[in-house]
């Protein structure tokens, strides 16, 4: 999706403590944008521009789907979780199964998870939703 679309990027939300509430959920504004679309109001290049590294992630490590893509109806969408939080690197760490993801939940510290799907045909990409981390705080005393 172009950024010059966007009412705000993903990164403005990072480090906001009302998000450790809940889920964030993009279906709205992903129903809009493909509404846009097949009104002729968008251009097949203004939603099919994913990154090369996030078409990369979607091929080498994105969880499958029934989905049919909504631009090409072609594909399935594949799902690719980007993770970030403390000691990660700045881009974020890519998601490899959920095992890894429960790993992150165990943790003290707080991560926000992104949830992108993408398709690899037509390179069609929406932020699907948002989900706090981690932030599990150990009962155990010790002394």
């Amino acid at each position: 999706m172009s950024t010059s679309r966007e009412s705000f990027g993903t990164g403005s939300l990072r480090g906001v403590s009302s998000l450790r509430s809940g889920l964030v959920d993009h279906r709205m504004a992903r129903r809009h944008l493909i509404n846009e679309y097949h009104r002729g109001r968008l251009g097949r290049e203004e939603v099919c521009d994913a990154h090369p590294e996030l078409m990369r992630a979607a091929r080498g490590i994105g969880k499958q789907t029934e989905t049919k893509c909504p631009i090409c109806a072609v594909s399935n969408v594949v799902l690719v979780t980007y993770l970030f939080g403390p000691r990660l690197q700045a881009h974020g760490k890519v998601i490899a199964d959920n095992k890894e993801l429960a790993e992150f939940h165990r943790r003290p510290d707080e991560f926000t998870a992104y949830v992108v799907e993408a398709c690899c045909g037509c390179k069609w990409h929406h932020l699907v939703r948002v989900v706090p981390i981690g932030g599990q705080r150990s009962d155990r005393r010790v002394g």
